[in-house]
């Protein structure tokens, strides 16, 4: 009987170590799948970033040409570790890039404060919207920043991937998704 009792904690630490293993190891939480993939991405009403940005409109996506929008923050340490990325992403010919700044009123920071980031790292995107409020990113399905949307030639989602992008993830996920 007491030596039963013994095995009780034994059993207890391998059942929690199987399921810690099988957390950390199952694959990064960024390829979950998303709800949206397959569908007609969500309205996009907000305004443009600032006078110098040019805004954008549900309207336009899906006008014959895929497009990557991104939601970013200048308060976000990861946006500014995948900027190099978006910045060389931009440069690929055929690859339309959109930016929507997120809740830069979340850390008492304002579209100065975004406009700053993007003066001193590159502005990747074509068309800017801020969306202060995160009204609009909730319907897209954004939990936090950064997250990428490929959206195909007739406004449906085909990629959704959260967390900052990489070459290895724009090989294998975003670059296939643009065709």
């Amino acid at each position: 009987m007491k030596r039963l009792f013994f095995l009780i904690p034994v059993v207890i630490f391998l059942g929690l170590a199987a399921l810690l293993y099988v957390g950390l190891f199952q694959g990064p939480p960024s390829e979950l799948p998303s709800p949206l993939v397959g569908k007609v991405a969500p309205d996009i009403p907000l305004p443009p970033l600032d006078a110098q940005a040019q805004g954008f409109a549900r309207n336009e996506l899906g006008q014959g040409k895929p497009i990557i929008v991104n939601f970013w923050a200048s308060w976000c340490a990861p946006c500014r570790l995948e900027h190099s990325t978006l910045m060389g992403l931009s440069k690929r010919e055929g690859v339309t890039l959109y930016g929507v700044d997120y809740k830069e009123s979340l850390y008492g920071k304002t579209e100065k404060d975004a406009r700053a980031f993007l003066d001193e790292l590159g502005n990747p995107f074509s068309r800017i919207d801020k969306d202060n409020e995160g009204r609009v990113a909730i319907d897209w399905g954004v939990t936090g920043v950064p997250e990428t949307f490929v959206v195909d030639a007739k406004g449906v989602i085909r990629v959704h991937y959260a967390g900052p992008l990489t070459e290895d993830i724009l090989e294998r996920q975003i670059l296939p998704a643009l065709k």
